[in-house]
């Protein structure tokens, strides 16, 4: 007994050194996003949407007793590899203690494997879902708040078949991203009795995409899938495809789902489906609730940046420290039961409870959720385009 108090002790004494020597302290989270590049109207939302979180704890107070959040955007150009490991290697130069990022899969594995696993830097992705992903050697540093596009291809197939759709054209953007989700959703779909007519990449960058629409109208199909990035070669194929005649529908996931989809083409795309990560559960009313307008929380993956934000400040303060190879170890813990559920809003009663010794089950915007190699298992907003708008159809 004598020893199991001394013990106690002791790591009371680790905890508390651990707080008093965070406090005050300026706690900086990289959020490298593609602030350029072929996602650039959905980043900005998602970079406030983990601020807000930041902010939210910074005005607590609660973390590691008096630690500030501050934020650190570094871009990445989505697919620009030199670029992603360059802003990544500077950040870490400076001092910052998590990555809020990538946002595109195969930049996140360029920062993974070439600076965060070099420097032992813990990274959240909010939006990359290569599949790939998550067999990356990461050395327990690398989460997902989003799920493996392996999860999207099924919901992609149920939903197409679902709508009566069972024979379709394929276009992706020639990536990890494009290609690893043109994979998966194959395999489901054709497992499920639809037939691809043809799968073909397309680049981005490009004038003039009639020679991969042609190529698409030739091998036929009810609708044309589009895997690609709504801010760049995506919506290059779907203004040929519509300009042409060779498509009057598409299905879309969740690259092309944004603002711009409803700016670019509206009508145009009456009738066309898809489907991005998203969830109905009572912390989406309640994200939707602490944004209060301040910007569209049904963005994608605007929830998800809120919830890797959040997963990376209770991770640090569930281990006393903000260095990432002490924290790296809890993530998990707090993204799941057991402990108290906790929403957005509720980071400050997160963060007591943990400075208590207390467990928490973080919810936040999205349900989170973090199965096999920390990532998110996964629900999906389904849409369809009517009179020029995103509407939602289900969650599942």
């Amino acid at each position: 007994m004598k020893k199991m108090l001394m013990a106690t002790t002791a790591a009371a004494l680790l905890a508390t050194n651990a707080y008093a020597d965070a406090h005050s302290k300026d706690v900086k989270l990289g959020v490298i996003f593609g602030y350029t590049g072929p996602i650039e109207s959905l980043t900005g939302i998602m970079a406030s949407s983990a601020e807000l979180a930041m902010k939210e704890v910074t005005d607590s107070g609660m973390l590691m007793d008096g630690a500030t959040v501050t934020a650190s955007r570094a871009d990445t150009g989505c697919v620009d590899n030199a670029l992603a490991v360059s802003s990544a290697e500077r950040l870490i130069a400076e001092g910052i203690n998590g990555i809020v990022g990538a946002a595109c899969s195969g930049v996140s594995g360029a920062i993974l494997q070439n600076a965060a696993l070099p420097n032992g830097m813990v990274m959240i992705s909010p939006s990359s879902t290569s599949p790939g992903l998550s067999t990356m050697e990461d050395d327990g540093l690398f989460f997902r708040t989003a799920p493996s596009d392996a999860r999207q291809g099924e919901v992609m197939a149920e939903v197409l078949m679902e709508e009566g759709i069972k024979e379709v054209a394929v276009t992706y953007t020639n990536n990890d991203y494009g290609k690893g989700l043109a994979d998966a959703f194959q395999q489901a779909y054709e497992a499920a009795g639809g037939t691809i007519t043809i799968s073909a990449a397309h680049e981005d960058g490009k004038a003039d995409y009639s020679a991969e629409v042609g190529a698409l109208a030739s091998a036929g199909g009810d609708r044309l899938v589009v895997a690609g990035y709504v801010d760049q070669g995506g919506s290059g194929v779907v203004r040929a495809a519509i300009d042409s005649g060779a498509f009057d529908t598409f299905h879309f996931p969740d690259g092309m789902i944004a603002a711009n989809l409803e700016n670019n083409f509206g009508s145009e795309l009456d009738g066309s489906t898809g489907q991005h990560p998203g969830t109905d559960s009572p912390g989406a009313d309640k994200f939707t609730a602490l944004v209060d307008g301040a910007f569209d929380t049904t963005s994608p993956f605007a929830p998800e940046s809120y919830d890797a934000a959040a997963l990376l400040m209770l991770a640090m303060q569930a281990a006393g420290s903000s260095d990432p190879q002490v924290y790296k170890d809890q993530v998990m813990s707090v993204a799941n039961a057991p402990g108290e559920k906790i929403y957005p809003g509720e980071l400050a009663k997160a963060l007591q409870i943990l400075k208590d010794g207390g467990e928490v089950d973080y919810e936040g915007a999205t349900a989170v959720e973090l199965i096999g190699p920390g990532e998110s298992a996964g629900s999906y907003r389904q849409i369809k385009i009517e009179d020029g708008k995103i509407t939602t159809v289900q969650y599942r």
